[in-house]
């Protein structure tokens, strides 16, 4: 791979990166800095991801140009005749460049760039934003106050945990703490943390995700998914709005206590500006009550915590809304598929079309493919999808538990890459390297998207996430990503303070220094604990997880549950009820539209009419009928008033003209007063 072929892997990744900040977070509203920091962390992690398979291909082909200038030309022929697949007159026919070839002074430069970069932005800048973000004060300096007594805190407790531990470290193992030392302990210490957290979550996905596609094979089972998580969004869209509201009455409390001449009110003006629009306009209409004028004010930390708890229902409140209205279509599109699966026209009936339709949609996905797609194809497509992930998760739990033997192999991962090696065949090295590391990312990262603590972290699709979930999910993917690539590493026998083989490591492995300082951490706690994954497998398995949760309350999607059921019949009801809410919407929409084009196709026949009335007017037989008329006295008035009222040629009754007068059932009267 030329320079060109790097930037190009530079470049996709970028775009890769920026598409799922779009996804989730908010371009516009965001704070610049906020959307930054996330995406270079998201960037970073999928960087690593996609460039350690090539510094695998290097190191191997590194290697054997050192193997064989190491040797004598007969060491080498001799070595070269044991191998049968390969037969060449040369060293450097064995030794042939790979496709995908580096300089070996860019990759060692590039990992100490996106390493440092990334633990920079996890320990300290990520965490900073994070508080300035969330903070509530009404100043820059009051936010940067705010963020830096909360780190100082928080971090401070890490420091003081490390420098303990280093202490003991460097008296127990005698060791002169120079400063490359203090640097492989720090990078150690942080892999140990996040190879704590990466266990927990590669067990949780190497299950759920085969598992996830199997059942989405399913279109009844998605369905009773779908009515359990109506059920359990209406509960939660109740709760914010009454949140909301209970917020709104304290801010309009407030901006009833605070004059406009003090000096508090610029920031109650502060907080309005992030309530929304409706309350706004409420709390205009609403003047100052003259009982407020003896009443306390709030104090500056009182207001400070009240922007906190407004933007913080705000935001829940919007969540939650768009949460249920797109979990309203998933519902009305899985019940149209199911009612659409025994047609025998094979054409999707969709309830309510969707508002805006895509060139894909309407050229493409028609309803005839999405008939095929849903009814006859995804099945066995998810089905097949599902045994091959179930395939890579055993290959990765068998991996985990037998990388640390050396001889014989027993990890699978190493005995594809060490066949590939024999052969010299890169991009078949690259490939199992890229498969494997990407399907263990999907597993991590997928499980990051997925988990919810309470309402502080939860990325919400749909540029619906804050702040704080944005960056606390790029301090994620940086603390978890270096430690997933070295067990990577430690799982095709590259890293030799696990395997404990002499051969040449790569650049990656490099800038993270020896982890044979410290005996505990890499013939230990490297080795054992990810054999964890395996009881972690087995819990996600049996739902011992969910059902835990179950008992403390936060109901899990069980099917041999009874709440479950409970639950999933109650979201039956309430998508019943939308269904009608919405089609009988549709129903009312359609008529006004029908009753417009009807009354513009009359406005447009009354002013063509009242432009032939003028110009009859103007004729002389209208002048005699008119000097005919006034000479009969009342009669002739009354006939007249009669053909002003029913001057127009109508059809339509209750509707009426431009003159704001009922039109007739009948049709026009005026050719019977013609002769009078």
């Amino acid at each position: 791979m030329s320079a060109a072929g790097l930037c190009a892997v530079v470049v996709v990744v970028f775009f890769m990166a920026f598409y799922l900040l779009h996804r989730y977070g908010d371009l516009r509203k965001q704070h610049r800095l906020v959307l930054l920091g996330t995406l270079l962390s998201w960037y970073l992690c999928f960087l690593i991801v996609f460039i350690l398979p090539l510094d695998v291909s290097m190191t191997i082909y590194n290697q054997c140009i050192h193997d064989n200038s190491n040797h004598t030309p007969s060491e080498t022929k001799g070595a070269l005749s044991d191998s049968a697949p390969l037969q060449p007159s040369s060293v450097a026919n064995v030794c042939v460049k790979p496709w995908s070839y580096i300089p070996h002074h860019v990759l060692p430069v590039f990992w100490r760039v996106v390493y440092w970069t990334s633990q920079f932005l996890t320990w300290l800048l990520l965490p900073f934003m994070q508080s300035y973000a969330r903070s509530g004060a009404f100043s820059i300096v009051g936010k940067v106050k705010t963020a830096l007594i909360e780190n100082a805190i928080y971090y401070g407790t890490y420091l003081l945990i490390f420098i303990c531990l280093l202490i003991y470290v460097s008296v127990h193992l005698k060791l002169r703490l120079t400063r490359s030392e203090l640097q492989t302990i720090s990078i150690t210490a942080a892999n140990t943390w996040g190879l704590f957290l990466l266990v927990l979550l590669l067990g949780y996905g190497l299950v759920e995700i085969p598992r996830s596609y199997w059942f989405s094979s399913s279109n009844s089972f998605l369905l009773a998914k779908t009515y359990f998580k109506v059920a359990k969004l209406a509960t939660e869209k109740a709760s914010a709005e009454e949140d909301l509201a209970d917020v709104m009455e304290e801010v309009a409390v407030f901006n009833e206590s605070v004059r406009f001449n003090h000096s508090l009110r610029t920031c109650v003006d502060t907080i309005l500006t992030k309530c929304p629009i409706r309350y706004q306009e409420e709390m205009g209409r609403n003047p100052q009550s003259s009982h407020c004028e003896g009443a306390s004010f709030p104090s500056k930390s009182g207001l400070i915590k009240l922007h906190e708890k407004v933007i913080s229902a705000v935001q829940r409140h919007n969540q939650t809304h768009v949460q249920w209205s797109l979990l309203l279509d998933k519902a009305f599109h899985l019940e149209d598929i199911a009612k659409s699966q025994g047609s025998p026209v094979r054409v999707v009936n969709r309830t309510f079309s969707p508002n805006h339709l895509g060139w894909v949609r309407r050229f493409i996905y028609t309803p005839t493919v999405e008939w095929y797609w849903e009814c006859a194809f995804r099945k066995t497509f998810c089905r097949l999808l599902a045994v091959l992930l179930s395939l890579l998760s055993v290959a990765v739990v068998w991996s985990e538990c037998t990388f640390f033997s050396a001889q014989p192999i027993l990890s699978l991962f190493a005995v594809f890459v060490q066949k590939a090696e024999q052969h010299y065949n890169y991009i078949l090295i690259e490939i199992v390297c890229f498969v494997s590391i990407l399907f263990m990312c999907v597993c991590v990262y997928s499980t990051v998207f997925r988990i919810r603590v309470f309402n502080y972290y939860h990325l919400v699709p749909h540029h619906q996430t804050d702040a704080y979930s944005l960056l606390f999910s790029g301090m994620l993917f940086c603390r978890l990503t270096p430690p997933l690539c070295l067990n990577f590493l430690g799982l095709i026998h590259l890293d030799s303070a696990i395997s404990h083989q002499d051969r040449m490591q790569t650049s990656y492995t490099s800038i993270m220094g020896s982890m044979r300082l410290l005996p505990v951490i890499s013939d230990g706690f490297y080795i054992y604990y990810p054999m964890l994954v395996v009881l972690l497998c087995i819990a996600t398995i049996y739902k011992l997880g969910s059902r835990f949760l179950n008992l403390l309350g936060f109901y899990q999607f069980i099917t041999d549950n009874e709440f479950t059921s409970e639950l999933v019949d109650e979201g039956k009801e309430l998508i019943r009820r939308e269904r009608r809410i919405r089609q009988r919407a549709e129903d009312g929409q359609n008529r006004r539209w029908a009753w417009r084009e009807r009354y513009r196709d009359l406005a447009t026949s009354e002013r063509s009419r009242a432009n032939y009335s003028e110009l009859d007017e103007n004729s002389p037989e209208t002048e005699m009928r008119t000097s005919v008329n006034r000479s009969n006295g009342n009669i002739e008035e009354q006939h007249t008033g009669l053909l002003q009222d029913n001057s127009g040629d109508n059809s339509f009754p209750n509707r009426r003209s431009v003159a704001g007068q009922y039109l007739s059932f009948s049709r026009s009267l005026k050719s019977l007063f013609d002769d009078v």
